[in-house]
């Protein structure tokens, strides 16, 4: 096994090396995706090429089904989780088939590998009541509770990613007909409904408290204030690791003991849909999922959740 610096020392062959420019390119340009997903791949395919070239193969076209194979055993004996794995391999499949696409390469090597077998996670989902334990633990009686709670609101009432959350701009809210225009996965805009309690706290945090947090950048010499809904208590827009470190506060407050990430409350969002009789694809068109089989995680939560009324309440459950 290579040590990390040995493994970094790895010529990376010239042809591979552009190949692979030229693929991050695309993810970058042509299909949108943000700049974590663009080097998580850089990340996979840099070690992917090492390996190729440890294994003295210098092109694209000379790379074959084995070579995949060996290097998805090599991760294995690295140590790399099988979720990793996968996930590595999910990323070599799509490299190839773009190689393919554009004519590069004839044939794609991953086409008969499958990954390693991995059991479902089901998504952290909270209850219907920690949800409203949450939202109630917030001191609303100041500027930023106000922002909290309509943050709050916002992200679990539309089923928001927090990236989506955090760049909402004002002339994105429609709220008067209950709807936002957010910017999702790949620069696809999607129009989300609205609840009432969304709304009125949305509303009042745009119409008071914001206006006090965009005063304080002024102050602080910002030349322009910026269109983001939610601020920071400098009046900048909320970075991700701050609305993170919100949450948490909340849900200590909440006394909730569950682990909470930010992507909870959007779990929970589509959970609470389904489990209340929605249909899976108005759920799925609310997440901005490309496939349905995404959104299907959700039903499984759903079963595990009468599951376990079942068990709690029959009396031979």
């Amino acid at each position: 096994m290579k040590t990390p610096e040995q493994a970094n020392e790895t010529r990376i062959p010239a042809a591979l090396d552009e190949s692979i420019a030229d693929y991050l390119s695309h993810l970058s340009v042509e299909r949108g995706l943000s700049t974590n997903t663009v080097a998580s791949y850089q990340g996979d395919l840099a070690s992917y090429a090492r390996f190729l070239g440890d294994l003295g193969v210098e092109t694209p076209e000379d790379v074959r089904e084995d070579d995949i194979r060996a290097y998805a055993r090599e991760r294995v004996r690295d140590g790399v989780s099988p979720r990793s794995v996968a996930r590595a391999l999910s990323c070599l499949r799509g490299y190839h088939r773009y190689l393919v696409f554009t004519g590069a390469s004839e044939t794609d090597p991953t086409a008969h590998v499958e990954g390693p077998k991995l059991p479902k996670k089901l998504p952290d989902v909270l209850a219907v009541h920690e949800i409203e334990a949450l939202l109630a633990a917030v001191d609303v009686g100041s500027v930023l509770g106000t922002r909290d709670r309509a943050m709050l609101e916002l992200a679990y009432g539309a089923g928001l990613r927090v990236s989506e959350l955090l760049t909402i701009e004002i002339a994105n809210l429609v709220l008067d007909e209950a709807y936002v225009r957010v910017m999702g996965k790949g620069a696809k805009e999607r129009v989300i409904p609205v609840g009432s309690q969304a709304i009125e706290w949305v509303e009042r945090y745009r119409e008071g408290a914001r206006p006090t947090l965009a005063a304080r950048a002024s102050r602080a010499g910002a030349s322009v204030v910026s269109d983001v809904l939610f601020l920071n208590a400098r009046g900048r827009p909320l970075t991700r690791m701050g609305f993170w470190k919100i949450l948490q506060k909340h849900v200590a407050a909440a006394g909730i003991r569950e682990r909470v990430k930010p992507h909870t409350l959007r779990h929970s969002f589509a959970t609470h849909l389904l489990e209340g009789g929605a249909d899976l694809r108005a759920v799925q068109e609310m997440l901005g999922h490309s496939d349905i089989s995404t959104t299907q995680i959700y039903t499984s939560v759903d079963r595990e959740y009468l599951k376990e009324i079942h068990r709690s309440f029959h009396p031979r459950g």
